[in-house]
């Protein structure tokens, strides 16, 4: 929460997470779409060895991806549902210990298997039988689609839908709250009522603006990879090659790591933040842009923070207090999507 409402030159443990996002779509570009463009246009030209590198740096980044948006996903419905404890609940270590689980998994699902012939019917390593030295494909037995599906897509899609509408509620009614509270705010504090009330009046629109950021986070990640594994899932059950649909729908999938970047840095300040840092590495400052201080109205020193009272109700919510009323609406607002 502190780094939230301080200027900080030290990157903070989401914008981690969005550094990790915005990497491995950037490797994905690189190291794996120009040999898949390569594939649609003429047969392989690199021989058994690399074909099954770049098929398992395909499946590796593209897991990773789709498991650091579920990662994004827990840490944002933290942030909403425990924004007193967020700063003691996300620490750095955590972070690294997730990040370092997202990518363990997503070797486990590429390499190993593939290299050891698990994800074969015969039990053979892919693309290395006679007659195979101008073809790559990427073959399927129902146990290793089992596993690489449930794992990487539909677990992780079902925790994501379950905390983006977590998010958005609390945040309605987080805004409900607020506007309610709005009569105390003016008798408790007379003497600042046009900041109080702008907060307020505020929420509507900052409200509108979480739910469409959140709308189409969920919404791309869907439209692009749910056709991917359902047909995925499809050819491992039934060990049958759809070779018109497959390309179509494996791009579609690609197509959501180029979205994510335009969507979280269209939609969210950290995630610019985030890219701005990758991409201006000498420059300094996250959360408000490079080198500028937060304003001086969201400015909260650290001991008054530590003596705010966490008044949680049952379903996540805050109760409003003339103390913790403007802290709250800050971060409800602001992890949604500024």
């Amino acid at each position: 929460m502190s780094g939230r409402l301080r200027h900080t030159t030290s990157p903070l443990p989401h914008q981690l997470l969005h550094c990790s996002l915005a990497i491995t779509d950037l490797l994905l570009g690189i190291l794996v779409l120009p040999f898949s463009a390569l594939l649609q246009l003429s047969d392989w030209p690199l021989g058994p060895t690399l074909c099954n590198i770049y098929i398992s740096l395909d499946v590796m980044l593209c897991t990773a991806s789709i498991l650091t948006l579920l990662a994004i996903s827990v840490d944002r419905y933290l942030a909403v549902t425990a924004p007193l404890r967020y700063s003691s609940l996300v620490l750095p270590r955590g972070v690294a210990i997730t990040m370092a689980s997202v990518w363990a998994v997503s070797l486990g699902v590429s390499f190993l298997p593939i290299h050891l012939g698990w994800n074969t019917v015969d039990g053979g390593v892919q693309n290395r039988g006679p007659g195979e030295e101008r073809e790559c494909k990427f073959e399927l037995n129902p146990s290793y689609v089992a596993v690489d599906a449930s794992l990487t897509f539909y677990l992780p899609l079902l925790i994501m839908c379950w905390n983006y509408l977590r998010i958005l509620r609390i945040a309605r009614a987080q805004a409900r709250r607020i506007i309610h509270a709005r009569p105390n705010l003016n008798n408790n504090s007379p003497s600042s009522p046009p900041r109080q009330l702008t907060s307020v009046t505020a929420m509507a629109p900052r409200e509108h603006k979480a739910t469409v950021t959140l709308a189409a986070v969920i919404g791309a990640f869907m439209v692009c990879w749910f056709p991917y594994f359902t047909l995925f899932t499809i050819m491992g059950l039934r060990m049958q090659d759809y070779p018109a649909a497959y390309p179509v729908v494996l791009w579609l999938g690609y197509i959501n790591s180029a979205l994510n970047p335009l969507l979280y840095a269209a939609l969210n300040r950290d995630f610019r933040s985030a890219y701005a840092r990758l991409l201006h590495c000498g420059n300094h400052g996250y959360g408000r842009g490079r080198g500028r201080p937060a304003s001086p109205h969201n400015r909260t020193t650290t001991g008054k923070r530590n003596r705010e009272k966490d008044n949680t109700h049952g379903d996540g919510t805050y109760t409003i207090t003339h103390n913790n009323s403007k802290i709250l609406y800050f971060l409800v607002s602001s992890e949604l999507g500024q």
